[in-house]
């Protein structure tokens, strides 16, 4: 049998004995994932564990998150009265943990370097999904944040706005307390627009501003320049108060991120090489 058809083999394996928990997390039991990596009796299996535990606290890892306790009772014989029963020891294994033990196994066991393999891919697909989630949220309200300016710019346009730049600026003031090219220096950002370096955190505060500006101006009639800027800067001053009174981090403080533009070009590749290892 070739490695390709074996490799395939205990891919379908591995995954027919997930499990997911209920809070939609997945992870295996050890004593399942026992054979599977090619071990007959509990101790030499229980060995690996005990090696892995050990690398996962190294690694900074919490062993109770990977490693979690799951003893439970079997039969071990019948009788007229009643079946007796034995608890033996077992694991939730997260992914991570499954990992770990393929990597503190018996390496000359055929099935462990497969297994190696296995989880070592899964664990890195796992961590580009994470990377691309993250990234997902930040493209997406970004995506929000320029949609609705466009729409405020068009309400502000009809209430009588002609310097876009001031107006802009009034709600930068009410949720910053400082203009525009002050937030720049503070954090940085040279010429790059504010909302361009601004982490998911950020953007959300922003989009409730524009939102919130948009649907102030035309549910009270707003009309007038100087009326416009007033309510962006009254708009942006509440959500401030907002993120205040809960405890948040004021958006200046906030941390800039990487410009959108290479947030855009760092998910083509991670798309690119979850292609490559399907």
């Amino acid at each position: 049998m070739s490695d390709e058809i074996i490799i395939a083999s205990l891919n379908k394996d591995f995954e027919s004995i997930k499990k997911i928990n209920k809070n939609g997390i997945e992870y295996w039991e050890a004593r399942e994932l026992m054979p599977l990596m090619g071990y007959k009796n509990w101790r030499d299996f229980d060995n690996s564990i005990q090696r892995a535990k050990i690398a996962c606290k190294n690694s900074g890892q919490a062993v109770e998150d990977h490693f979690e306790g799951a003893p439970k009772m079997i039969k071990i014989a019948k009788n007229t009265t009643k079946e007796a029963e034995r608890k033996i020891e077992d694991y939730n294994l997260s992914r991570y943990a499954c990992y770990l033990i393929a990597q503190n196994g018996d390496s000359r066991k055929q099935e462990i370097a497969m297994a190696q393999t296995y989880f070592a891919m899964q664990t890195r697909k796992q961590e580009i999904f994470q990377q691309m989630e993250e990234a997902e949220k930040r493209l997406y309200v970004r995506g929000e944040v320029k949609n609705h300016n466009k729409k405020l710019f068009t309400t502000a346009q009809k209430a009588g706005v002609s310097n876009f730049g001031k107006f802009n600026n009034a709600g930068y003031f009410g949720l910053y307390n400082m203009h525009k090219q002050a937030v720049q220096k503070k954090k940085g950002l040279g010429g790059d627009d504010i909302l361009d370096r601004a982490g998911t955190t950020e953007l959300a505060a922003n989009l409730f501003r524009i939102t919130q500006t948009n649907a102030k101006i035309i549910n009270d009639k707003i009309a007038g320049e100087k009326k416009a800027n007033f309510t962006h800067f009254t708009v942006g001053r509440k959500v401030r108060k907002a993120i205040e009174d809960i405890g948040g981090v004021m958006p200046e403080n906030l941390p800039p991120e990487r410009h959108i533009k290479e947030l855009k070009s760092e998910k083509k590749k991670l798309l690119k090489n979850v292609k490559r290892q399907k």
